[in-house]
C-alpha cells in the first residue's frame, strides 16, 4: 500500500512543529575527569557504617543443611536403588520389605528408570497437592485399593514421588464447659 506524499511529509514534520516553542537542553558527556571525581568520592563513603547490626540468631548457624539420607527411603532391587522422599511410600506388603534396604556397593538409579524395570511390583497413586500437604483425605474408593494391594504403593504428583503428611484433622469444638469427673 503506497502512502501519499502528503502524509510523508506531515508526519516528518509535525514533530519538529509541535515542539518548536520549548528549550532544547543540551548537556556535555561527562569527561574521564568527571568519572574519577565521582568514584574517589563513592569510595570515600562506605556503605556498609551506615547499616544497623543485626540482632538475634545467625541464621546461617541456624538453618544448617540436613542429612539428606535423613530425608529420604530406598528402594531397591535387582542390583539397583532409587530415593524416594520420606513418606512418599505409602503401602509396604510384609514381602517386599527386604526392598527398602539399601545393600552396600548399589547403584543409585533415576526414579522413572527404575521405575520402568520394576513396574510390575510397585505401584503409584496420583495425589493431589491438598492430599498430599494432609489438607484431603484420599477417596473411599483409593484407599481400599491401596489396602488390597500387594505391591508397594508410592504417592505421585505430576509424575514425581511426593511425600505425604498425615490427615489434619480439626481441633473438635465442645459446646458446654467440661465436667472434671
Amino acid at each position: 500500500m503506497k502512502l501519499p506524499l502528503a502524509f510523508l511529509v506531515l508526519s516528518t514534520a509535525l514533530p519538529a512543529f509541535l515542539h518548536a516553542g520549548e528549550k532544547t537542553v543540551m548537556r556535555d558527556a561527562a569527561t574521564h575527569e568527571d568519572l574519577v571525581k565521582k568514584l574517589k568520592s563513592t569510595e570515600t563513603v562506605d556503605p556498609m557504617k551506615r547499616m544497623k547490626a543485626s540482632s538475634g540468631a545467625d541464621p546461617s548457624k541456624k538453618n544448617q543443611p540436613e542429612d539428606i539420607l535423613n530425608r529420604v527411603d530406598f528402594i531397591c532391587f535387582n542390583g539397583a536403588a532409587t530415593l524416594v522422599p520420606k513418606r512418599a511410600i505409602i503401602s509396604v506388603p510384609e514381602n517386599l520389605k527386604s526392598r527398602l534396604i539399601l545393600t552396600s556397593n548399589t547403584p543409585i538409579t533415576h526414579w522413572p528408570d527404575f521405575y520402568i524395570r520394576n513396574r510390575g511390583w510397585i505401584t503409584t497413586i496420583e495425589v493431589s497437592r491438598a492430599q498430599a500437604e494432609g489438607k484431603e483425605p484420599f477417596p473411599a474408593e483409593t484407599t481400599e485399593r491401596i489396602a488390597q494391594s500387594t505391591n508397594l504403593v508410592i504417592a505421585m504428583f505430576q509424575g514425581s514421588p511426593i511425600s505425604v503428611l498425615p490427615l489434619k484433622t480439626p481441633p473438635v469444638e465442645t459446646t458446654g464447659p467440661i465436667k472434671k469427673p
